[in-house]
């Protein structure tokens, strides 16, 4: 009866350990095992196994070493603003005064629209003759700017249009956080003399590491892997300065039909998916021994 009483949290997880194993762990392994071989869209060639060719081929491809650069740049530029964002939006909306319930309300619709719907509001606005955008830079004076138009500007409209996707999302999380912060603590901190910004260095953001860790690695996965706004508004241009590894992918293997080099282009963002994670768990349990 023990055993049996030991193993029935397992039984409720299996379903959805199952469906996590078929639709997310089978995809990355056969991702990563399609990585050593030949193959194409074209099913009568076959497969043939070539070793890490695809490996060579892809990391060789100035292309895809331009999207690797464009990606790392994107997120180092993205996780600590739409994260330090997030924070912000939360400590306001965490305020006891009259009218917040409506203040989070207006702060939440950016996530009740999709993602394919923002993508296309957004490339509407910030078109360069008819856009939202260029229209208040005329009436204020300036000069009409190209946005997703330019090389220069294209990739920092894309920040611009998550940031204000995601930032609000992310605010949740940090808000459930700082409900569950004992005002106790707080006011006996006011009561010692304790300035605003030291209660937030010194109590709520110790506190709040384990959110922030969270945040920041569902921030990185989620950034890493972006797709539809680069699909819809970009396709990469103007000049490869959107070209996320993302979408190089999908490029590679259902445009081009290279398969091999997709898969091998994958299992590359796999790992640096991986190692991103590594890195932030590290510096928190860098961070962690420091402050103890």
């Amino acid at each position: 009866m023990r055993r049996n009483h030991r193993l029935t949290p397992y039984l409720f997880l299996l379903p959805a350990i199952l469906l996590l194993g078929v639709f997310n762990l089978y995809p990355a392994v056969a991702t990563i095992a399609e990585s050593f071989f030949g193959n194409s869209l074209n099913l009568a060639a076959g497969k043939q196994f070539v070793g890490f060719k695809n490996f060579v081929r892809v990391l060789s491809d100035p292309v895809f070493l331009t999207s690797l650069n464009v990606t790392m740049i994107f997120t180092l530029v993205i996780n600590p603003l739409q994260t330090a964002l997030a924070l912000a939006l939360a400590l306001i909306a965490n305020q006891g005064v009259k009218g917040i319930s409506i203040f989070r309300s207006i702060l939440l619709l950016p996530v009740a629209v999709s993602i394919n719907v923002t993508a296309i509001v957004w490339g509407l606005m910030l078109d360069q003759n008819n856009g939202l955008f260029n229209g208040l830079l005329a009436v204020l004076g300036f000069s009409r700017q190209p946005f997703l138009g330019s090389a220069d500007q294209a990739l920092w409209s894309i920040i611009l249009i998550m940031t204000w996707k995601a930032a609000p999302f992310y605010m949740l999380f940090f808000l459930a956080g700082l409900q569950n912060i004992s005002r106790d603590v707080v006011e006996a901190a006011q009561i010692d003399g304790a300035k605003s910004w030291q209660i937030l260095w010194r109590i709520i953001l110790p506190i709040m590491r384990p959110v922030i860790v969270f945040v920041l690695i569902i921030d990185t996965i989620g950034n890493l892997i972006l797709f539809v706004p680069i699909y819809l508004l970009t396709n990469g241009g103007p000049r490869l300065s959107t070209n996320l590894l993302m979408y190089e992918t999908y490029r590679r293997g259902f445009i081009y039909g290279d398969i091999g080099a997709a898969a091998a282009m994958l299992t590359i963002l796999l790992g640096l998916i991986g190692l991103a994670l590594l890195v932030q768990v590290m510096l928190t349990r860098l961070m962690a021994g420091r402050s103890a």
